[in-house]
């Protein structure tokens, strides 16, 4: 396949991981804070069972096993592509009580026009997983390549359905690839991953992204397909699927999911949440877990995930001015 120009700054993490200022432990941190509550509540939008409710419940049976208060509970708030639960969290009372969690949607549907706020809104409390997206299909679609599928994209432009929560990454994913290799889908409208990935299975829809946590049952199994990896390197959960730059796409793009609290929380209830969450991405269960769901953790603190925030935020603008998403 012919090899197209690069796009793969998203999936850069530029910002060097924040050092907290805090010296004390982080269960005498925990302590010392003042947080009127003994759980709070992280909000995930979307429905329980994607890839982000799978991760942050993880992380919430790892801090219950913890030696700190308080504990978090995930509550999910699905709608509207993730929005409502994003609306719920930015209007939260700013005391320690509610987190969010959050990924590169907030960004893409402020882009699109279906959200009044992104990062800005809330503060940076630390950023913590990144999943690569698969290239994934219907297990009863005809083509068996990314070379099949770009060529019957462009034989016969906006007829393949692509799955998709509009205005989010699900959706900017394949409009990047569309970009890059001349390919036209037709989108469908999802409110979620499990949405979506029942009408793969179901085969009402023949594309759809994919990640290692939500897909990889269903492709070793058969009943569905993957072309490639938006990663650097090949999965090894997954070792035969190749890299979408093997494959002469220069496009590498992960979720980068982290925490963040409503605007005006204390400079001490965030630096208390960033070593809670720190301490719990040490952990030696929870990192086998991840590595089992295709789910690398890096933990960034408050100050390195904003400056990484705003960095995602210029580059994905200037690819949604260019794919005409956005237009200032």
């Amino acid at each position: 396949m012919k090899k197209f120009f690069k796009w793969g700054a998203l999936a850069a993490l530029s910002a060097v991981a924040f050092t907290s200022t805090a010296t004390l432990s982080t269960t005498a941190s925990a302590q010392a804070v003042k947080v009127p509550c003994t759980t709070a509540k992280l909000i995930v939008p979307w429905k329980a069972g994607g890839g982000t409710h799978v991760i942050f419940s993880i992380f919430e049976k790892t801090i219950q096993e913890m030696d700190v208060t308080p504990k978090i509970k995930v509550v999910t708030i699905p709608g509207q592509g993730g929005n409502k639960g994003a609306k719920e969290a930015a209007k939260a009372k700013p005391d320690g009580c509610t987190l969010f969690a959050i990924h590169q949607s907030a960004i893409t549907s402020y882009l699109n026009g279906r959200i009044n706020f992104t990062f800005p809104a809330f503060e940076t409390v630390a950023l913590l997983t990144s999943t690569p997206d698969i290239v994934g299909a219907a297990g009863n679609v005809e083509w068996n390549s990314l070379e099949d599928l770009v060529k019957a994209a462009k034989a016969a432009p906006d007829t393949i359905l692509a799955g998709a929560t509009f205005g989010s990454t699900s959706q900017f994913m394949w409009l990047i690839l569309e970009d890059l290799t001349g390919a036209k889908f037709k989108y469908v409208p999802f409110d979620g991953t499990r949405q979506r990935m029942t009408a793969l299975l179901s085969n009402a829809i023949q594309l759809g992204t994919l990640n290692v946590a939500s897909g990889r049952k269903y492709l070793e199994g058969g009943e569905l397909k993957a072309f490639a990896i938006a990663a650097e390197e090949r999965d090894k959960n997954l070792p035969d699927l190749p890299t979408l730059k093997e494959l002469g796409v220069d496009l590498v793009y992960a979720l980068k999911r982290g925490i963040v609290a409503p605007k005006g929380t204390p400079k001490e209830v965030v630096d208390m949440w960033s070593q809670v969450f720190k301490k719990a991405a040490e952990n030696p269960d929870l990192l086998k877990q991840m590595a089992a769901k295709g789910t690398g953790v890096e933990w960034v603190g408050p100050g390195g995930y904003r400056a990484w925030a705003e960095k995602t935020y210029k580059d994905h603008e200037k690819v949604a001015i260019k794919i005409g998403m956005y237009k200032k």
